[in-house]
């Protein structure tokens, strides 16, 4: 079984034991976080729920593993035969997770 889900305005696909890397979270090394905006799960050998946009009562939670920056990216602006020349780095902060259990939404009784 897997899922896709969003966090950060970014959609990732996700399955349990998973670890991935998002955008960074306000969350400590080994707290527990739930995201609710889950667009899709996969059951195997049944039909896929599809959310519009989201699943109702979806919920994925996980561990924070660790706080960290990506690599290191270079802009650097040139224009000719004016010397201007500006040279900047960003290093995007992401956050590690390991997806602890995919929990499906309740069936309702309409």
């Amino acid at each position: 079984m897997y899922a896709i889900m969003e966090s950060g305005g970014l959609q990732f696909k996700i399955e349990e034991g998973a670890k991935i890397k998002i955008p960074k979270l306000e969350a400590k090394p080994g707290d527990e976080v739930v995201f609710d905006k889950v667009l899709l799960i996969s059951r195997e050998e049944k039909e896929p729920l599809i959310g519009m946009p989201y699943l109702e009562n979806a919920r994925i939670t996980a561990e924070v593993l660790s706080t960290s920056k990506g690599k290191k990216v270079l802009i650097y602006k040139f224009k000719k035969r004016v010397k201007y020349r500006r040279k900047r780095g960003h290093r995007q902060e992401y956050t590690e997770i390991k997806i602890k259990k995919i929990n499906l939404p309740k069936k309702s009784k309409s």
